[in-house]
């Protein structure tokens, strides 16, 4: 059954800490950028945690491994264990061990996170082609990852062995700047070998189900900065999400979004989770939000009014989204987003 197409944000009459048993983060963007805590993610992540909702944390970097990310948002202090931390190693690592017997050697072409979600699901991390791998996993490796190893993994795709690759962002956020992500390596694999991977992580419906089974999650909310990974992955797994504004999303971005890109609520920053969601209600022709009305003209989204700046961008949401049905919006915005700073 296909989902109702989503026109405009949701509005909550409670704090969403409290509409939702577990928040599931997205961490780069959303809880830290550039190895630093966000603004107001550490303050707000303890009041949740106070109240009782489960945070768990869930990126698709398959380089480091659970206590390493659990160490590193301890020291930002927020404390976490490891068992909170869910990667797309472990999710390529559950969908591998149940195509191949138990035991199974496979071929690892990235970093120590792959090795360690290998070893917990009983599987045999090797090196080389030659050593009769049952599988190829790729994964980020870091900037060190030789070429040699993309050789290796093509020597054993192209005669046959089944290739997965943990995700496939095709860029990853430095300190110095975008760097290329998994997603660029695994090209280089299938242009080598003209082959295609099976592919674990976020958007994709692996990285969702080892989310929920290792967290136990009933109502969920999804909390992430990128649409095409947090977001689309929250649409594939049939639960809301929460769109924070502290990293890759903006304004634009987001009101051209088609339906598997638009989230359920739009906020600021991790503050969002401590309150509830104005409601967006059709006004005319039109949407409004607190104190603003968006409405779609000719060729631009039109706003009229004042008041808080996320409640004009909630208005323009729906006025966008709406006029885009299934489609991507492609009336001006900019006016409007620049209006309100954004």
């Amino acid at each position: 059954m296909s989902q109702a197409v989503r026109t405009r944000p949701e509005g909550s009459g409670q704090p969403l800490s409290e509409a939702y048993d577990t928040a599931l983060l997205d961490l780069d963007g959303v809880v830290y950028a550039g190895g630093s805590a966000i603004r107001h993610a550490v303050d707000s992540l303890a009041v949740v945690r106070s109240g009782g909702m489960h945070l768990a944390y869930v990126t698709n970097n398959a380089l480091r491994t659970p206590d390493t990310v659990a160490g590193h948002l301890t020291e930002l202090g927020i404390p976490t264990g490891a068992e909170d931390v869910i990667t797309s190693a472990q999710a390529v690592a559950r969908l591998i061990s149940e195509q191949v017997p138990a035991g199974a050697r496979v071929l690892v072409i990235g970093g120590e996170g792959l090795r360690v979600a290998l070893r917990e699901r009983g599987l045999t991390p090797v090196e080389s082609a030659d050593d009769d791998p049952a599988a190829v996993v790729q994964g980020y490796g870091g900037p060190d990852l030789t070429w040699g190893r993309f050789a290796e993994a093509s020597y054993a795709v192209a005669r046959g062995v089944p290739w997965f690759a943990s995700n496939t962002d095709l860029t990853i956020p430095s300190g110095r700047g975008i760097a290329p992500g998994n997603g660029a390596a695994v090209e280089v694999v299938r242009i080598a070998t003209g082959k295609e991977p099976q592919v674990a992580g976020k958007p994709l419906p692996p990285m969702h189900r080892e989310t929920i089974i290792r967290t136990g999650a009933r109502r969920p909310l999804v909390v992430g900065d990128r649409l095409d990974t947090d977001i689309e992955g929250a649409f594939n797994g049939e639960v809301d999400s929460l769109l924070v504004l502290t990293g890759v999303t903006d304004g634009a971005q987001l009101l051209a979004a088609p339906p598997q890109h638009r989230p359920t609520y739009v906020d600021a920053d991790l503050r969002g989770l401590l309150t509830g969601q104005p409601e967006v209600t059709a006004d005319g022709d039109g949407f409004r939000c607190g104190g603003f009305t968006a409405t779609a003209g000719a060729d631009r989204l039109e706003l009229e009014g004042d008041g808080e700046p996320l409640d004009g961008l909630r208005a323009l949401c729906a006025a966008a989204w709406t006029a885009a049905g299934e489609g991507s919006c492609e009336l001006d915005g900019g006016k409007a987003l620049a209006r309100l700073g954004l």
